[in-house]
C-alpha cells in the first residue's frame, strides 16, 4: 500500500531542552486507519502538531503525499485536517460561519452544498445558525471534526476525539470515522480509549517517551503478543499440579479448581491435544473447557510496563 505521510528521523527539543519526541521513523498508509497509543506526556500530540505544522520540527523531515511540511508547507497542509483536543474557535460565532470560514482559509470557493452534507453527516445541521457557546461538548466536538474536513482534505488527523463525551456518541463517531475511511480519507487518531483502538484501527502504534516502541498491524500484534488461556473446570479439585505435568506450566487456581494453560499463537493445536491426553492419563476428570484471549488493553499495558 502506498504511503500518504512519511516521517524520518524527527526530533522535538523544546527551549527548555525538554526532548518531547526522538528520532521518529513512521510511514503512514494511504486510506488506513492508524490509532497512536501512548501515556500521557508520551509524545503523542507533539508528534501530531509536528506532522500538522502546528510545532516546528527540530531535526528530521515530514513529507505529505511528497510535499515537505517545511519547504512546501501551504501544499502539504492543504492534504491535511486537524481535530485538535481543545475547542479553539470563536465561541460567539456560528456553526455555519465558522465551518464555512475554515473552508475559505484553506483558499478553496464557496460550496454550500458541501458545508450542508459535512453537517448533515455529523447531525448538526439543525445546529447550523446556532452560536458555538450554546453547544454540548459532543456537539462542540463534532463541531470541530467539520471544520476540519471543510476544506476536503486527504488526511485527518483525530486527537483524542471521544475524551469526554458519552458513550453514544462515541459509538457515533466510530460509524462516522469508519465512513471517512471508506471514502478514501486517511485517518490518524490519538486515543486512551483502548477499546477505541481495538475498534477501529487497522494498525496501532505505542508511543513512550517520546518513541515509537512498536508499529504493527492490529490483526499481527493481537496474534503475535496476545496471550490466550486456556481454563480447566476440574471435576475434583487438585492440592497440587502433578509431576508429569510440570512441562506444560500449569497454574492452579487458588480453591484447586481450575488449571490453567498460557499459550501464544494458533500453533499449538499439538500441544494442548498432547496436554488434555496427559491429565487423561494422570486421571485428572474436567468438566468444562473455557478459552480467553488477552485484549489490545492488556498487550498495551505490558508493552508500557515493560518500557519503564
Amino acid at each position: 500500500m502506498q504511503n500518504i505521510v512519511s516521517i524520518a528521523n524527527l526530533s522535538k527539543t523544546y527551549a527548555s531542552g525538554y526532548r518531547a519526541l526522538k528520532n521518529i521513523n513512521l510511514d503512514i498508509r494511504r486510506g488506513e486507519i492508524l490509532a497512536l497509543l501512548g501515556p500521557n506526556g508520551a509524545g503523542k500530540t507533539t508528534l501530531i502538531n509536528c506532522i500538522c505544522g502546528v510545532l516546528n520540527i527540530s531535526e528530521g523531515t515530514v513529507r505529505v503525499d511528497g510535499r515537505d511540511i517545511v519547504t512546501e508547507f501551504r501544499a502539504a497542509l492543504s492534504l491535511i485536517g486537524l481535530v485538535p483536543q481543545e475547542l479553539t474557535t470563536d465561541a460567539f460565532e456560528t456553526v455555519w460561519a465558522t465551518v464555512s470560514f475554515s473552508r475559505g482559509l484553506f483558499g478553496k470557493p464557496a460550496n454550500p452544498a458541501y458545508i450542508e452534507k459535512i453537517l448533515k453527516d455529523l447531525s448538526l445541521w439543525d445546529k447550523k445558525d446556532n452560536k458555538i457557546i450554546t453547544l454540548s461538548g459532543g456537539m462542540k466536538r463534532r463541531m470541530l471534526i467539520a471544520k476540519a474536513l471543510s476544506h476536503e482534505p486527504q488526511i485527518l488527523f483525530l486527537d483524542e476525539p471521544t475524551a469526554g463525551v458519552d458513550v453514544n456518541l462515541r459509538h457515533d463517531m466510530w460509524q462516522l470515522v469508519r465512513s471517512l475511511r471508506d471514502s478514501g480519507v486517511t485517518i490518524i487518531l490519538t486515543t486512551h480509549y483502548i477499546d477505541e483502538a481495538e475498534e477501529m484501527a487497522d494498525r496501532i502504534g505505542v508511543i513512550s517517551k517520546g518513541e515509537i516502541i512498536l508499529i504493527e498491524d492490529k490483526t499481527e500484534l493481537m496474534r503475535k503478543l496476545g496471550k490466550k488461556l486456556l481454563t480447566l473446570q476440574l471435576e475434583k479439585p487438585l492440592a497440587r499440579i502433578p509431576a508429569e505435568l510440570a512441562a506444560y506450566r500449569l497454574n492452579l487456581s487458588s480453591d484447586g479448581s481450575q488449571l490453567i494453560y498460557t499459550y501464544d499463537t494458533d500453533g499449538e493445536r499439538v500441544t494442548i491435544v498432547s496436554l488434555l491426553n496427559a491429565l487423561t492419563e494422570a486421571g485428572i476428570g474436567f468438566k468444562d473447557i473455557q478459552t480467553t484471549q488477552s485484549s489490545l488493553e492488556d498487550i498495551f499495558v505490558n508493552l508500557i510496563k515493560d518500557e519503564r
